[in-house]
């Protein structure tokens, strides 16, 4: 399996139709409305004149300060970033996105880590990465890709992995499916029984946690019901207005991220302004966000059968998930190391809280003897 280079390259010609789409931004007239009613017209006002007057091209430097390759995997091109340590036996870590996020979000998390090579992949339909030519997505299959790159591509015997949102399951899967070559794993979403399993469940504290996540979504989930029934209609309006896909995508690190309500602008305490725009011009220009859908419309939801993780496991509960029990964790995750609920850190926890997460990386490498 070859690799090669890349580099991110948006044209002059791309970034004009931008801008000539942000000059007549067409702003919705503000009204008043409960806080869960989506993007304020005013933040969204304000972050597409800082995308016009944006210096794209010093951002674009910063995201080719780090290693990116290619590499053609069954029926996809999969897009990453290689971080590699200058001690050629440090370990190798997997950091995988999920949705809205794309690897760039990532990369701040991985560059505190000089001494693991780290590994930031963008998921097949998601930015620089080619979508499945053939077939539905489904975790077990972005399972076999990951390790594939991971073991075949980049030839590494042993390697941590580490996901979050889309890529929880996937996580799990890959620690439980590969565990001859997985060293540890790294859970700020821990593991969710699948919904058979939890129609068993009889603990006081499990039933309500799953209960209050089913009354939550109720009122918070239309995002994955469209994206999960009606993504190609909601995909033509976002890929065509670019001010549509920046309130659709920050309407999510918003509300997902560690961040009081209110004021959506506290978003930025956690996640900068450059780098949800970063966020935005990935999916704008590689023209993704229909891509993006496939996991909700295709079938990538929690596998009927998912084997418990027997190798050495790290849980970090980010904020959102406070409540999740112990003992899920526990009867999954067979050789828990640590559990702990994180006092600062939601969704996005490696973006939100990079170098308190790092420092955990660090701290339980060296526990289960890696680094």
């Amino acid at each position: 399996m070859s690799i090669r280079p890349f580099a991110v390259n948006v044209t002059d010609a791309d970034l004009a139709d931008l801008h000539d789409r942000l000059d007549r931004f067409r702003p919705l007239p503000d009204s008043p409305r409960r806080p869960s009613a989506g993007m304020t017209a005013e933040y969204l006002a304000e972050l597409v004149a800082d995308w016009r007057a944006w210096d794209w091209r010093s951002r674009e430097r910063w995201l080719n300060k780090h290693p990116q390759f290619l590499a053609d995997i069954g029926d996809s091109t999969v897009h990453f970033a290689h971080l590699r340590s200058d001690d050629i036996d440090a370990p190798a870590l997997l950091v995988m996105h999920g949705w809205p996020h794309t690897f760039a979000l990532q990369l701040d998390f991985a560059d505190l880590l000089p001494d693991f090579h780290v590994v930031v992949p963008s998921f097949p339909g998601f930015a620089f990465s080619s979508p499945y030519a053939d077939g539905p997505v489904s975790e077990v299959r972005l399972a076999v890709t990951m390790h594939t790159l991971m073991t075949q591509v980049l030839g590494y015997d042993r390697y941590l992995t580490y996901g979050e949102d889309v890529s929880a399951n996937v996580n799990d899967l890959i620690a439980g499916t590969y565990g001859d070559a997985v060293a540890g794993i790294i859970a700020t979403h821990s593991h969710f029984p699948s919904m058979a399993e939890r129609a068993e469940l009889t603990a006081p504290d499990e039933v309500a946690f799953f209960t209050r996540l089913e009354q939550w979504g109720g009122a918070n989930g239309a995002y994955g019901h469209v994206q999960a029934t009606r993504p190609d209609t909601l995909a033509a309006a976002l890929n065509d207005s670019p001010a549509g896909l920046l309130a659709w995508l920050t309407e999510k690190l918003v509300e997902w991220s560690d961040t009081p309500e209110g004021d959506p602008r506290e978003v930025e305490r956690r996640i900068s302004r450059d780098r949800i725009l970063t966020e935005a011009m990935v999916y704008w220009t590689t023209q993704s966000i229909g891509t993006s859908f496939r996991p909700y419309y295709e079938g990538a939801d929690q596998p009927d059968e998912m084997p418990p993780v027997e190798v050495p496991a790290s849980v970090h509960i980010q904020r959102h998930e406070g409540d999740y029990p112990e003992s899920l964790a526990r009867r999954f995750y067979r050789d828990l190391r640590t559990f702990e609920r994180l006092d600062e850190g939601g969704h996005f926890a490696v973006a939100e809280v990079p170098a308190a997460m790092a420092d955990r990386v660090r701290g339980f490498a060296r526990d289960i003897g890696v680094l």
